[in-house]
């Protein structure tokens, strides 16, 4: 395992070995059969690229409505806890004494992508933003606390785990693209993204 840092975001390659990816695989589909994937909506009415779905307290929605964290998926029902395979990982690296009340699960498939953007509707910037990554191999870039500048470029694989806390933790950041194929973790292919958040 090879820690390394970019930009203050601190990143550790290989935190996750094959065993652990699969059984979070697993964990994750079992999360995802209780609270389905859908397909979120800017608030300006355009579909993001990703699936989403999350688990814990709160999940994140965007809708007309704006981009917030709601107790409830869409269809109303509560989400599902947030599996210990992932709250192991919090409590590895995030070095912070708070449980994480979100999981938010994004899917990647195809030319899905994330643009830049800062996770600020939390409130509490003291707690770090872990982000683990599963499947296809995804471009992470990494910006600055704000729009512009220059930015920085790493690739992540299965396994890999991001923290984005202290002088990272409003740091602009997203995907630009995912190398499909790259990973046999995922039967139907594609990328999946755990980031766990404090809400409140």
């Amino acid at each position: 395992m090879t820690h390394l840092t970019v930009r203050s975001v601190k990143i550790w390659l290989g935190f996750l070995d094959r065993a652990a990816q699969e059984a979070m695989r697993d964990a994750v589909a079992d999360v995802v059969t209780q609270a389905p994937y859908f397909r979120p909506v800017t608030p300006r009415g355009k579909p993001m690229s990703v699936r989403m779905s999350a688990a814990g307290a709160f999940g994140w929605i965007t809708d007309a409505r704006g981009y917030r964290y709601e107790p409830a998926h869409p269809d109303g029902q509560p989400w599902p806890a947030i599996p210990p395979e992932i709250l192991n990982v919090w409590r590895a690296v995030s070095d912070c004494d708070r449980a994480p009340e979100c999981c938010l699960i994004n899917s990647y498939a195809g030319t899905a992508r994330m643009g830049l953007h800062q996770d600020k509707d939390e409130a509490d910037f003291g707690c770090p933003v872990v982000s683990i990554s599963l499947g296809d191999d995804g471009l992470f870039r990494i910006g600055n606390t704000t729009r512009g500048g220059k930015t920085e470029s790493i690739w992540l694989s299965s396994g890999d785990v991001a923290v984005l806390g202290g002088d990272a933790r409003l740091a602009y950041h997203g995907i630009d693209r995912i190398r499909p194929g790259s990973s046999t973790l995922l039967p139907e292919g594609g990328r999946i993204n755990l980031t766990l958040r404090v809400v409140t």
